[in-house]
């Protein structure tokens, strides 16, 4: 069941290319373990690409009608496709706009926003430049990254679920996504919590060995509460002395899907703004799903 009741349910943007429409099948197969609606959205920008002065120009209104026709059998064919993967409310939508305003601004009335990590065209700076910073800071809902790779949904080895926590509060919303999603999809749910005793200057921190107890005291106690709501829900607690960005795309590897919070401290600091987030984003060949706090 849901955890939240929104307007549009999942939301994933498509653009025909194919990283989208795996993204498209991973959305479906997502709305139909939350039983909440599908919202395909396919963005036009009334604005052609810069000119050789950097001047965005007005696309010619014959150019833009041709484009709508297109894209709008793109959207039918979409949801065609999209219906093979369950019994789900789908619906879609052609918008014209600035693709980062429009995406912020669905996000608004979304569970979850949907976005495969290469596109073409305007969607496919998404995860790669200024629009994908600009959900990264401001979308009002949790972001899913699927990658060119996910093309098996779900995952044929029913692979575990991965969550990277700090044990802070801050921790909570990507806590919550993932034992939804472990419990959903009937997998085990790994958690995992790294740091590393080296600065980026070569220079050791203090000693964490000695304080691993209570790491993991700290941990059970935020997980505590969680497996008693979650009793059918197996959990695994990974307490790791290393780069959290490596551990976490190295347990990626065993998952079918990683969740990450967006502020933390310690070894997960900047987890969605900073340098752990980027390697995990860009580099799992797994979905990962960004926690956007409240």
């Amino acid at each position: 069941m849901s955890t939240a009741a929104t307007q549009r349910g999942i939301v994933v943007g498509v653009d025909g290319s194919p990283n989208s429409l795996i993204a498209v099948d991973w959305a479906a197969y997502e709305a139909a373990l939350r039983k909440v609606p599908l919202s395909v959205v396919n963005v036009l920008n009334p604005w052609s690409a810069p000119t050789l002065r950097g001047v965005p120009m007005p696309m010619p209104p014959s150019y833009t009608r041709l484009e709508q026709e297109e894209r709008s059998k793109l959207l039918g064919d979409t949801v065609k496709a999209a219906r093979q993967i369950g019994p789900i409310d789908i619906s879609s939508e052609l918008v014209i706009g600035p693709p980062t305003q429009t995406l912020v601004e669905l996000s608004r009335d979304a569970e979850m926003l949907v976005v495969g990590r290469h596109g073409r065209g305007a969607m496919a700076r998404v995860l790669l430049g200024s629009v994908s910073s600009a959900l990264v800071h401001h979308a009002h809902c949790p972001i899913a990254v699927i990658p060119e790779s996910d093309s098996s949904i779900p995952h044929p080895s029913k692979a575990p679920v991965l969550l990277g926590i700090d044990g802070t509060p801050a921790s909570e919303s990507a806590t919550a996504i993932a034992f939804n999603e472990a419990s959903w999809r009937g997998v085990e749910l790994v958690v995992l919590h790294a740091w590393s005793d080296t600065t980026l200057f070569g220079l050791r921190t203090p000693d964490w060995s000695s304080l691993e107890a209570d790491a993991r005291e700290l941990l059970a106690e935020r997980l505590a509460g969680w497996q008693e709501r979650f009793p059918d829900v197996i959990v695994h607690r990974v307490l790791v002395n290393d780069r959290p960005a490596q551990q976490l795309l190295e347990q990626s590897r065993s998952a079918e899907l990683v969740v990450v919070g967006s502020h933390g401290r310690g070894g997960f600091t900047g987890m969605l703004l900073g340098s752990v987030s980027t390697a995990v984003v860009h580099q799992a060949q797994t979905p990962v799903i960004i926690a956007r706090r409240p």
